[in-house]
């Protein structure tokens, strides 16, 4: 991880109407994410992670503020250049895995190449093969959603973020929906695969055991960040597989 600054917002505010009423979701959000960096925004239920997550992950703009990634600003980007951005620069990691049940393991992960184009398909089957065996589920790689457990789908999911080498990985409480061992297993992948391969990782929980795998901890209340601790991060295993 270097000092070089990869995400940044500058005030940053979403609001919501709801028929008169105006609901603030997030409110002047000045946020750094370093490249390299594993960030998690830790908050309970309505302190504003998802929509901050969204705003970085080009799927909603902000009422007021911008978003800049690379050095480029993506809230000043028109409809096919966000489409681009977030086909190309993010990948996505979702609390319920969102994988396809109908297509196998390996398919289900190389659908962010076939959405970004340019990749036939013995490649894809190739690199989905390779980056599957790196979060370990050599040998499941034919196998259907509904043929594995709640850990291996996710892990499912997390390949396909990292199959197209992406800028950013944003993870929406990608715990949240696993047992306790499962979880930490997962957690810990994330964060190999994060040193390994030097991607950043911006993660929204309410789960405090992430944090211990964390390099700074961003504390998000009512929209606001209330303050940033810096983690030694140091909750990391020798290896991938497993």
């Amino acid at each position: 991880m270097t000092d070089e600054i990869i995400v940044k917002t500058k005030n940053l505010r979403r609001t919501f109407e709801f028929g008169e009423t105006e609901v603030v979701a997030l409110d002047k959000i000045d946020m750094e994410i370093r490249r390299g960096e594993f960030a998690v925004v830790l908050g309970p239920s309505g302190s504003g992670k998802t929509t901050l997550l969204n705003m970085i992950g080009g799927i909603d703009k902000p009422t007021k503020g911008k978003v800049e990634v690379d050095g480029k600003e993506i809230t000043a980007y028109d409809k096919d250049k966000l489409n681009e951005y977030r086909r190309n620069d993010v990948g996505w990691i979702f609390q319920f895995f969102n994988i396809v049940a109908s297509l196998r393991a390996w398919e289900n992960v190389g659908l962010a190449l076939e959405f970004k184009g340019g990749y036939k398909t013995p490649e894809i089957k190739k690199l989905s093969y390779e980056i599957l065996k790196h979060v370990g589920l050599k040998g499941k790689e034919e196998r259907f959603p509904s043929q594995l457990s709640g850990g291996e789908q996710q892990r499912v999911a997390i390949a396909r973020a990292l199959i197209k080498k992406p800028k950013i990985i944003v993870a929406d409480e990608p715990t949240g929906n696993l047992d306790f061992v499962t979880g930490q297993k997962i957690a810990e992948l994330m964060r190999n695969l994060n040193k390994e391969e030097k991607t950043t990782f911006i993660v929204v929980s309410h789960d405090l055991n992430i944090t211990q795998y964390a390099d700074r901890v961003f504390h998000l209340q009512m929209g606001k960040i209330e303050k940033i601790e810096e983690h030694p991060g140091t909750m990391v295993s020798n290896k991938v597989e497993g």
